[in-house]
C-alpha cells in the first residue's frame, strides 16, 4: 500500500477534488464534519444520515456513489465518534474502519480529507502513522512458506492525505517516518514468524549484514572462537546444547557527530528455546520461535532509523543462539563464568535470556553509551503482571535513571506502543543469592519479572540502562498467531527524540 500527501489549496473546492473515493468525517447524532458539509450541497450526504444508514460511530462507513457536483467517482463517509472530542481511541477505531472499507472498493486510489489536527492530545504525526501502519497493517502477510499464498489484498492500493498548506510540511515529514517506521516493523514481525528452522542465528546475522549492505552501516559479526577469547562463559553456556553456530551481531547506524556517545539498543536473540534441559511443556512450545522478537526489534528498529537517516550514533548488539538439550547441554546446577568475571549458578536453564544478555551487555561499556535498552521476551512472569498491552519497563532509582524511564514511558505513549515502569529495588537481589556461586539465574516464583531485571542490572552498573521486557506484547497467541512488531515504534519515537534533543544541544 502506497501513501502520499497532496495540498489543497484554499481556492480548490472540496467538490473538485477528483479520486476513485474521497473519505470524509461525520460524527455521532448525524453530525456532518467540515469536508462532508461542502459535498452536501443536494442533500444527499444529509438523506442518508437521516435514513440511518450510518451512525457516525467510530469506525462505522457508508459508500455514496455518483454525487452530483462532486468529482471524485465514490465519496466514503467514516465515522469518528463524539463531535465534541475526537479521541485517540475513536480514531484509532476509525482508522480500523477506513482500512476495511476501502479493501472492498473497485477502486485503486482514495484521497482522505479527516481532522487529523484535531484528535485530542495528539498531533497531526500522530493521526497520519496510525492511519498508515492500520493501512500496512491490513496487507501484511505471513505466507512466505506457504505453497498456496494468502489471497492477494484488493481494494484501494494508493492513498493521499489532504492537507492545508500550512500542515503541508509537517504532514510530509510525518508520512516519511510512518512509512519508515511501517518498513521496520514488517521486518521484525517478518523475522517473528519466521519458524526456527529457517530463522536460525546465522539467518539473523545474514539479515544485519544486508541491512549493512543496503544502508551502508557498520556490521561485525562475531563467532565462537571469538566470544571464547571473550570469555563470554554465561553465553556460550546457553548454546552447549545446540548444533548451530551462535553469532554475536554489532551492528552501527553513526549518523550523529563522531564526538557523541552512542545510544546502544541490545537485543535478546534465542531462535528457538526448548527451555533446554529444564525442558518446557510441549503445549505451546512452537510459539518459542518468537524467542528471538528483541533482536527483531533492534533489526527493525535500524531498518527504519537508517530509511530516515537519523542523525544519532546509534549500536545495536544482538547475542543468538538456541536453547537446546542434548548430552552437551548446561546442566541445572552448573556454574559459569561471565565476562564479567562474576560467576553464575544456573538453577534453571529455560531462564537463559538473561545469561545471554548479560555478557552483551559487559561487552557493550567498550562503547562508553550514553544510554543502553536492551529489549527481551524474557519472561512470562511480566505477562502474568502486565497481560498484552504494556511491556514491562525496569531502571534504577536515580536521576538519570528516572529520566531514561520517563523519555521511554513517552515515547510509548506517543505511538500508543505503551510500558509501564516496574521496580528494582536492592531487596529484591536477596532472592538471586547462591550458596555455590556470586548469583543464581533465578529468583524463584516471587516477582519473576522484577529479579530477572535485577539480574541484569548487576551487569549494567557502569553506564545508564533500562529494559524493556516484551514477553506479553511482541506477539498474539490464538487465531490470530504472530509477531506484532512492538516495541519499535516506541524505540523509534524514543530515538528520535534523542536525535532532536541532540540537534538542539
Amino acid at each position: 500500500m502506497d501513501f502520499s500527501t497532496k495540498t489543497l489549496d484554499a481556492k480548490t473546492a472540496v467538490t473538485a477534488v477528483k479520486t476513485g473515493a474521497l473519505v470524509v468525517g461525520i460524527h455521532e447524532n448525524r453530525k456532518l464534519g467540515a469536508a462532508a458539509s461542502a459535498l452536501d450541497k443536494l442533500g444527499a450526504i444529509s438523506a442518508a444520515l437521516k435514513s440511518g444508514d450510518i451512525s457516525g460511530k467510530a469506525g462505522s462507513t457508508l459508500l455514496l456513489r455518483g454525487l452530483t457536483g462532486v468529482a471524485a467517482e465514490r465519496v466514503v463517509l467514516l465515522g469518528l465518534g463524539p463531535q465534541d472530542e475526537l479521541s485517540d481511541k475513536s480514531f484509532a477505531a476509525a482508522a480500523q474502519g477506513l482500512v476495511r472499507a476501502l479493501a472492498t472498493l473497485g477502486c485503486d486510489d482514495a484521497a482522505l480529507l479527516l481532522p487529523l489536527d484535531q484528535v485530542k492530545g495528539r498531533d497531526l504525526a500522530w493521526a497520519i502513522r496510525n492511519v498508515v501502519l492500520a493501512g500496512r497493517d491490513s496487507v501484511y502477510r505471513a505466507d512466505v512458506l506457504k505453497s498456496k499464498k494468502d489471497p492477494a489484498p484488493t481494494g484501494v492500493k494508493k492513498i493521499t492525505f489532504l492537507t492545508s498548506a500550512a500542515e503541508a510540511t509537517a504532514a510530509k515529514t510525518a508520512l516519511t517516518e510512518a512509512v519508515a517506521l511501517a518498513n521496520g516493523m514488517a521486518l521484525t514481525k517478518d523475522l517473528g514468524n519466521l519458524p526456527g528452522n529457517f530463522c536460525t542465528p546465522t539467518y539473523l546475522a545474514n539479515t544485519a549484514k544486508k541491512l549493512a549492505k543496503d544502508f551502508k552501516l557498520g556490521i561485525e559479526v562475531l563467532e565462537r572462537k571469538q566470544l571464547e577469547a571473550l570469555k563470554m562463559g554465561s553465553f556460550l553456556s546457553v548454546t552447549n546444547g545446540s548444533d548451530e553456530p551462535p553469532k554475536f551481531i554489532v551492528l552501527k547506524h553513526l549518523g550523529g557527530r563522531s564526538k557523541d556517545a552512542p545510544v546502544v539498543l541490545v537485543g535478546k536473540g534465542i531462535t528457538f528455546d526448548t527451555g533446554g534441559i529444564s525442558l518446557k511443556p510441549g503445549l505451546n512450545m512452537d510459539e518459542m520461535k518468537y524467542d528471538m522478537c528483541g533482536a527483531a526489534s533492534v533489526l527493525g528498529t535500524f531498518r527504519t532509523i537508517a530509511e530516515l537517516g537519523l542523525k544519532l550514533n546509534v549500536i545495536g548488539v544482538i547475542p543468538t543462539c538456541e536453547n537446546m538439550p542434548s548430552g552437551s547441554a548446561t546442566k541445572p546446577g552448573d556454574v559459569v563464568t561471565s565476562m564479567s568475571g562474576q560467576t553464575i549458578e544456573v538453577l534453571n536453564t529455560d531462564a537463559e535470556g538473561r545469561l545471554i544478555l548479560c555478557d552483551a551487555l559487559t561487552y557493550v561499556e567498550r562503547f562508553k553509551p550514553a544510554a543502553v535498552v536492551d529489549i527481551a521476551t524474557l519472561t512470562g512472569a511480566c505477562i502474568v503482571a502486565l497481560g498484552h498491552h504494556n511491556t514491562g519497563l525496569f531502571t534504577r532509582e536515580d536521576a538519570a535513571h528516572d529520566q531514561l524511564a520517563n523519555e521511554l514511558l513517552a515515547a510509548g505513549r506517543s505511538t500508543g506502543d505503551t510500558a509501564w515502569r516496574m521496580p528494582i529495588q536492592d531487596i529484591y537481589q536477596e532472592q538471586l543469592k547462591s550458596n555455590f556461586a556470586d548469583i543464581a539465574n533465578i529468583g524463584g516464583q516471587p516477582a519473576g519479572s522484577v529479579t530477572a531485571a535485577c539480574f541484569l542490572e548487576r551487569f549494567t552498573r557502569k553506564y545508564t540502562w533500562a529494559h524493556l521486557d516484551i514477553a506479553g506484547t511482541a506477539w498474539k497467541s490464538g487465531a490470530a498467531k504472530g509477531a506484532t512488531g512492538r516495541p519499535v515504534p516506541l524505540l523509534t519515537n524514543w530515538l528520535l527524540g534523542q536525535a532532536s534533543a541532540k540537534a538542539k544541544a
